[in-house]
């Protein structure tokens, strides 16, 4: 099978998204096709221009550029070639091979919601809304899909309609994330590395800089269980840099010292504090997966999440649910109340108990198996092109 793979530019920083294109790019040369990785390439974006236009020089490289040098490359092309778009944020690129046999990766549909109003959290501009109206316009002409959650699929399906053909396939967990083989002395090691006191265990947040992370309601969850109990944890919230909101907001908490902003953190020590973290914490408002909640899971930690789709998709009934958070709200009084309640509870697990939401985590993490997770994928493509290429 001859497959191209559209993929976003580097020079757009991202770190997710290319790393589910090699994801899909290394498991596709491991089963033996070929695989061509067609990205735009930093041209206009690498002049020394201020860096208020970057992102304008960016977009002559996306969509002047790049969609010229498509046109000219798909012309030498296998007639048995597959097109796949690794994210369906790259809908400004499906016109130039609708008619080619081809499949789309969709993660979340959050910012299309927000373009049309929908999230009053995260309300873009006019560039903003046109941008996406761009992306929808694009994506919403293809004919196969792969959603990556039932949640996704549905959202979905209000942007295409039921004609699509669309799949759910279940993100696979890398394999790197496993029980820690001795917790304790884990602890021990990271806090050496990262120079802080472990060895009581810690709370666990791993997310980016974005409305529906909801990084201030695990600040304030962690505030109020803080607040009622004598027993005191650090807290590490790995991601970007906090926000000048956090930092206030933090220093208003009863027990500053022990919240922990970590950045540039490398794979090897996130994949220890999975292993050794006393609870993770992902009460995300709305994500397209929640790939963290498997990942957290496979190595072995208790996951306090949100009872809602598609979180509740991936920790089924092994996760701690707290209640949705109201979109406008999300850190009222009624919610981190109930919030630190769930979170007592993890805490206060005994060693029984905990040994236990270990093993029935372990137990549903074994749904997102990454190889069988390629497989389906796989044979979605072949049944894709085989399809194409079927006399009508």
């Amino acid at each position: 099978m001859n497959v191209v793979l559209f993929a976003h530019p580097d020079f757009l920083g991202s770190a997710s998204m290319p790393r589910y294109t090699r994801w899909l790019a290394d498991g596709l040369l491991q089963r033996g096709h070929k695989v061509r990785i067609w990205a735009p390439r930093p041209g206009f974006h690498a002049w020394p221009v201020p860096k208020r236009f970057k992102k304008w020089m960016g977009y002559l490289d996306q969509f002047v550029v790049f969609p010229r040098w498509v046109q000219r490359e798909k012309a030498r092309q296998p007639a048995d070639t597959l097109y796949v778009f690794s994210d369906h944020a790259l809908g400004p690129w499906v016109p130039l091979v609708a008619s080619q046999p081809h499949v789309i990766h969709c993660h979340d549909l959050l910012a299309q919601h927000s373009a049309l109003g929908r999230v009053p959290l995260n309300r873009p501009g006019f560039t903003g809304r046109l941008y996406q109206r761009y992306i929808r316009s694009g994506f919403t002409q293809g004919r196969r899909f792969i959603a990556i959650s039932k949640k996704t699929e549905q959202d979905l399906r209000g942007f295409i309609g039921p004609q699509p053909v669309c799949d759910v396939v279940y993100n696979g967990v890398n394999p790197q994330f496993h029980p820690a083989p001795d917790v304790a002395a884990g602890r021990i090691e990271l806090g050496r590395r990262l120079g802080l006191d472990l060895s009581r265990g810690f709370l666990l947040h791993v997310g980016v800089d974005v409305w529906y992370k909801n990084r201030g309601g695990v600040l304030a969850m962690v505030d109020r269980w803080r607040r009622g109990t004598p027993q005191g944890l650090p807290l590490l919230m790995i991601g970007p840099p906090p926000t000048d909101a956090l930092v206030a907001q933090r220093l208003g908490m009863h027990a500053p010292d022990e919240v922990h902003f970590l950045s540039g953190v490398a794979d090897e020590v996130l994949v220890g504090l999975y292993g050794t973290a006393t609870a993770f914490l992902f009460p995300s408002i709305a994500e397209g997966f929640g790939w963290p909640i498997a990942e957290a899971m496979a190595s072995g930690c208790p996951v306090v999440t949100t009872d809602a789709a598609p979180m509740n998709e991936v920790a089924g009934d092994a996760g701690f649910y707290v209640p949705p958070a109201d979109a406008a709200a999300p850190a009222d009084e009624a919610w981190t109340t109930a919030a630190a309640t769930v979170l007592a509870q993890v805490v206060g697990l005994s060693d029984e108990a905990r040994r236990a939401a270990i093993e029935h985590g372990l137990s549903q993490v074994r749904r997102f198996d990454s190889d069988a997770a390629l497989d389906r994928i796989e044979a979605i493509y072949m049944q894709t092109l085989a399809s194409h290429a079927r006399p009508a």
